[in-house]
């Protein structure tokens, strides 16, 4: 089972990331002043990964591929890794999409 990481950064705001069953992080957040927001995120993340139509898919500047989450609002709540080809970036939309509603929250 997946699950969610939330570290602090040296600038004081808390992120996390939804990292797969094999320890692979497969989504990261943006940074929060509070940790109850970092949590309202997480949650966020498990509300909405199960809807496709949240899934922005998205091509770098490099030509690598990424996708983001987004919230109901429109909002991005998280971004993906790069990815090499459309097929590894539909596999991170999947695996976010198995791993999130059930994933534990864990502190580092």
């Amino acid at each position: 089972m997946g699950k969610f990481v939330v570290k602090t950064g040296a600038n004081g705001q808390f992120y996390f990331s939804l990292k797969a069953t094999n320890g692979q992080k497969i989504l990261a957040s943006e940074g929060y002043t509070t940790k109850a927001a970092c949590q309202n995120g997480i949650e966020s993340v498990k509300k909405n990964a199960a809807i496709e139509s949240r899934f922005e898919k998205k091509d770098s500047k490099n030509g690598k591929l990424y996708f983001n989450l987004k919230a109901s609002n429109g909002q991005i709540i998280g971004t993906s890794e790069m990815y090499e080809s459309e097929a590894g970036r539909d596999k991170g939309i999947a695996s976010v999409q198995k791993n999130a509603p059930e994933a534990e929250t864990v502190e580092e």
